[in-house]
């Protein structure tokens, strides 16, 4: 184990029996707010610290089994024991690696999905529909919740536009790679002679601010418009102005919501989205900043980089990032996510790895 890593968990040792006596105090008890918050750190360091008293364990294991060696009775059990403690310590090493690398802040929380259809016409819009399809589909397997905010719908089916929240425990650290252009390889309905065509989606996943005091949004910096909703929806919700939409003149980002009857909910859901946008476009200005010189494997996170082809022919879907490539796509595309998912968060943690090494 490296010196470094070894520093780190007799730290979150020591932290470990700080929090264990705050737990046992009656007075902690007295102010909730604190005792979640002690609980919290407590659940996130336990698993490393008894993976860390594991290794202590078999460390001291193989030390014994070395004064062993000196009984030539006992020289070939002996050997064997250490061979076997060695190759679990490598094991254990790898698990404390993992549970010590940076945890992202918004790993577990709910995400906005923004779907739009991009190049590619009438194809790019039934594609884009295809897209949500997949995620919402992903959503039912996870037995989340998916709730539409705002949906423009193609004439031809599929959209030009949607978004969702997606509300479950984990949903941002299982989606957050999906953030980039998405590409189809395809022959369209509408196609005659059989040729393949392409066409594109852009697709944004932004983690829900924790509260829109998580950022600071002055009033006096938005502009809010009412109008009267269109499309699907029914009768009821365009006879009246309850649609909203908010302009936030800093940045020039634009949330419209017109899914609910109420002008009012339509308003408080438009400032949670603007508030997750303002935020997402914070952390990702502020990453662009650190990481000049170092890109990390999963992609830029650019909403423009392409980062997918769905090759519906060959059937394979291919991930740009990682040089992934999947024949499954009749399974991906209804909603059997885990391989990719998977394998981007492990490339993800090798990278984050490499780092620590390199620091």
């Amino acid at each position: 184990m490296k010196p470094s890593m070894q520093n780190k968990l007799i730290v979150l040792k020591d932290r470990i029996e700080e929090l264990n006596k705050e737990l046992s105090s009656s007075e902690v008890t007295k102010d909730m707010e604190r005792f979640k918050k002690i609980s919290k750190e407590h659940s996130d360091i336990q698993p490393a610290v008894d993976i860390y008293e594991e290794f202590i364990r078999r460390s001291q294991d193989i030390e014994d089994a070395k004064e062993m060696l000196l009984d030539p009775e006992m020289k070939t059990f002996a050997q064997d024991e250490i061979d076997k403690g060695k190759e679990q310590l490598e094991k254990i090493d790898a698990q404390l690696q993992t549970l010590l690398l940076p945890v992202d802040p918004n790993d577990e929380k709910n995400i906005f999905l923004e779907i739009r259809a991009g190049a590619g016409g009438d194809e790019s819009a039934l594609f884009a529909g295809d897209i949500f399809r997949m995620y919402s589909r992903f959503v039912e397997r996870m037995k989340w919740q998916l709730e539409i905010i705002s949906i423009n719908e193609s004439e031809v089916g599929g959209y030009k536009e949607v978004i969702a929240k997606i509300i479950g425990q984990g949903a941002y650290s299982k989606l957050k790679f999906e953030s980039g252009g998405h590409r189809v390889q395809r022959v369209p309905d509408t196609e005659t002679q059989g040729r393949i065509h392409t066409s594109a989606c852009t697709v944004a996943v932004l983690a829900e601010a924790d509260e829109i005091s998580d950022v600071e949004v002055n009033p006096a910096d938005i502009r809010i418009d009412t109008y009267r909703a269109s499309g699907a929806g029914g009768q009821h919700i365009n006879k009246t102005d309850s649609a909203v939409r908010i302009t936030h003149l800093p940045t020039g980002i634009v949330v419209e919501c017109q899914d609910d009857r109420s002008q009012h909910r339509n308003k408080a859901q438009a400032m949670s989205i603007l508030a997750a946008k303002i935020k997402d476009a914070q952390v990702r200005d502020q990453e662009s900043k650190i990481a000049t010189e170092r890109k990390s494997l999963i992609g830029s996170g650019d909403r423009s980089e392409r980062i997918r082809t769905y090759n519906f022919p060959q059937g394979r879907i291919t991930d740009h990032r990682i040089n992934l490539t999947l024949y499954k796509i009749d399974f991906i595309m209804d909603g059997d996510l885990n391989d990719l998912i998977q394998a981007l968060t492990t490339e993800h943690q090798a990278d984050l790895l490499a780092q620590l090494d390199q620091d």
